[in-house]
C-alpha cells in the first residue's frame, strides 16, 4: 500500500512517496517558489536518483502534476500508475475545537477547515489548496487531514483558557490550541520505544525546536499543555518571532511609536526572535559561529533562549509532578549541542544530568544523551512528521 504525502505551504509541496508494508521512503522532494517562472523543483528516490529542476509552476495543481509525473516517470518513477496511490495524507495546520484525530476528508471537513482560517491565515489556506488540487486531479483517490492541533485537544480548559472576557471563547474561539502536534506526538511515541517503557507510564517534555519552537508537556501519552497558544507567536523565543511577551508592549508600539496592526505583526513574528536580538540572523548555525567569535548579542540571544527553555521546562515538571524524559527535537533540537548543553546545565536538583560526551557524538541518529545514572533520561530524537502522517492515513483506510 503505497501513501503520499503532501505539506502544501504558500509558495511550497513538500513530499514524500511510502511503501506502507515496510515504511519504506520510496521518493521524496519539494516545489519551490509556486507561482513562478523560474520554480524549483527537486526529486529523490530510493534508487538513488536525485533530481533538480527549474520550471514554470503557476500553482498548487501544476505542482501536483510535475509530482505525479516524476513519480511514474519512466526511469526514475517508483511506480508506474498515479493509481498505485492508495491514498494522500495532507498536513492541516489549524483544525480548531472540531478535530482531535485525524479524518477522511469529506466537504463537512473541508468547510471546518474554511472556518479555521481566521485562526491560521497564512498555512490553512495554502493547506486547502493542496488538498483541493488533489481532488481535482487524483478524484478517486481518498484524501486523510491531519491536524497540527488534534493532539493538543487533551488540553484541560484550566490550561488552554485564557484569563479574558470568556465570551471570547464561547464566541470568538479564543484560547489555547498549540501546534506541532504530529511531531510531539512522534517523538512521544519514539521515546517510549527507546526507553522499552509504555507511554501510559511516562511523564514526557518534548521541546520542538526549529526556525518554529514549541514545547508540550505528555502525561501517560497525553498533551496537557503546551508553548504556543492561540497562534503559533506565543511561547519559546524563535528564529524570527518573539514568543511570549508582555501584551502591552503591543499597545506601547502602536500608541508611542505609531505603529500600525500590521506593522507590529511583521516586527513580532518576522524581526524578532533570535533574528532580532542577535542583528545577525534566525539560522543558529551563523548565530552560534559569532557567538564564539565573540559577539555579545549573538551570545545573549542563545542565554535567553536557554534560560526561557529552563523555565518552560520546569514548569512542565510542576504541572506534571515529575519528568521520566526530556526530549530535543526539530532542526535545532537535534543539530544545536550549545542550546542542548546551556539549558540542561545546572538541573541537577531535578535529576536531570546531561553527559557532555554524549551530547557531542552519535549526531546523526536519535540517542540518550544523559548520564547513566540520571533520573531523568535527556534524548535527541529525530522528528519525522511524514511518517506520522502516512500511519495515520493507513489507519484511517483501515477504519473504513
Amino acid at each position: 500500500m503505497k501513501i503520499l504525502v503532501l505539506n502544501c505551504g504558500s509558495s511550497s509541496i513538500k513530499y514524500k512517496l511510502y511503501e506502507m508494508d515496510n515504511e519504506t521512503e520510496l521518493a521524496s522532494g519539494l516545489a519551490e517558489r509556486i507561482g513562478s517562472e523560474v520554480a524549483g523543483f527537486r526529486y529523490k528516490n530510493l534508487a538513488g536518483a536525485d533530481k533538480k529542476e527549474t520550471l514554470p509552476i503557476h500553482n498548487h495543481a501544476d505542482g501536483i502534476k510535475i509530482i505525479l509525473q516524476y513519480l511514474t516517470d519512466p526511469v526514475d518513477g517508483v511506480i508506474k500508475n498515479v493509481s498505485e496511490i492508495t491514498a494522500c495524507g495532507h498536513r492541516i495546520v489549524h483544525g480548531g475545537e472540531k478535530f482531535s484525530s485525524s479524518v477522511k476528508i469529506t466537504q463537512e471537513v473541508i468547510d471546518e477547515v474554511k472556518r479555521c482560517i481566521p485562526l491560521a491565515p497564512l498555512h490553512n489556506p495554502p493547506n486547502l489548496t493542496g488538498v483541493l488540487a488533489c481532488q481535482d486531479i487524483m478524484k478517486e483517490t481518498p484524501q486523510i487531514a491531519v491536524f497540527d492541533t488534534a493532539y493538543h485537544q487533551t488540553i484541560p480548559n484550566y490550561a488552554f483558557m485564557y484569563a479574558l472576557p470568556s465570551d471570547l471563547y464561547k464566541q470568538d474561539r479564543v484560547r489555547r490550541y498549540g501546534f506541532h502536534g504530529t511531531s510531539h506526538r512522534f517523538v512521544a511515541l519514539e521515546c517510549s520505544k527507546m526507553l522499552g517503557k509504555a507511554i501510559e507510564t511516562l511523564k514526557i517534555i518534548a521541546c520542538h525546536l526549529g526556525n518554529g519552537s514549541s514545547i508540550a508537556a505528555i502525561n501517560q501519552g497525553k498533551s496537557i499543555d503546551t508553548t504556543m497558544g492561540f497562534t503559533p507567536l506565543e511561547g519559546i523565543m524563535m528564529g524570527t518571532r518573539s514568543g511570549t511577551i508582555d501584551p502591552a508592549i503591543v499597545l506601547f508600539l502602536m500608541r508611542e511609536k505609531h505603529l500600525t496592526m500590521d506593522q507590529v505583526d511583521n516586527l513580532l513574528n518576522k524581526q524578532s526572535g533570535f533574528l532580532g536580538v542577535s542583528n545577525i540572523s534566525n539560522d543558529l548555525r551563523d548565530i552560534t559561529k559569532a557567538a564564539k567569535e565573540g559577539n555579545e548579542l549573538a551570545s545573549l540571544s542563545l542565554e535567553m533562549c536557554s534560560y526561557q527553555l529552563k523555565k518552560f521546562i520546569g514548569s512542565y515538571i510542576a504541572a506534571m509532578n515529575g519528568v521520566d524524559a526530556i526530549v530535543f527535537t526539530g532542526g535545532v533540537g537535534e543539530n544545536t549541542e550549545e542550546i542542548r548543553e546551556s539549558s540542561m546545565s545546572h538541573m541537577e536538583y531535578f535529576g536531570i544530568q546531561l553527559d557532555h560526551q554524549k551530547n557531542l557524538t552519535d549526531m546523526k541518529k536519535s540517542r540518550i544523551i544523559s548520564t547513566d545514572t540520571s533520573p531523568v533520561k535527556i534524548m535527541v530524537i529525530f522528528t519525522n512528521e511524514e511518517i506520522m502522517i502516512a500511519r495515520d492515513t493507513l489507519t484511517i483506510l483501515q477504519q473504513s
